[in-house]
């Protein structure tokens, strides 16, 4: 599996769990530590935490390794580090205090519209 694929599948996984409103940052060339960086967040600690399970289980399905997974039995801010793919799943009363979209303002942003949507033959 490649970078990308990694990254959309993250998306979807995070999608499917219900993870509002979910960003992400192209981070190649910007950053030394991901290519990508995804971010969203649950409306509550359960939330948070389901988001997260769910990601470490698919990434384990997939054989992807998970280099580190930090702030889990808080949930208010878990990173999953992917390698190239670094997770951020926020507690929506946290993510806009921490702004990560802003921090890292000068990275591309990925149309998360095109991932999820269905492909439509015309």
């Amino acid at each position: 599996m490649d970078v990308k694929e990694l990254m959309e599948l993250v998306v979807k996984t995070a999608d499917d769990k219900r993870a509002e409103n979910i960003a992400v940052l192209d981070m190649e060339g910007i950053s030394l530590v991901a290519d990508y960086f995804v971010i969203c967040h649950g409306n509550s600690e359960k939330q948070v935490q389901a988001i997260s399970k769910e990601l470490k289980d698919i990434a384990l399905e997939n054989g992807i390794q998970i280099r580190r997974m930090e702030g889990f039995d808080h949930a208010r801010w878990v990173l999953i580090d992917l390698g190239n793919v670094v997770v951020h799943v926020f507690h929506r009363d946290d993510r806009g205090y921490y702004n990560l979209e802003k921090l890292w303002g000068d990275a591309n942003t990925v149309d998360v519209d095109a991932i999820l949507s269905p492909q439509q033959n015309i």
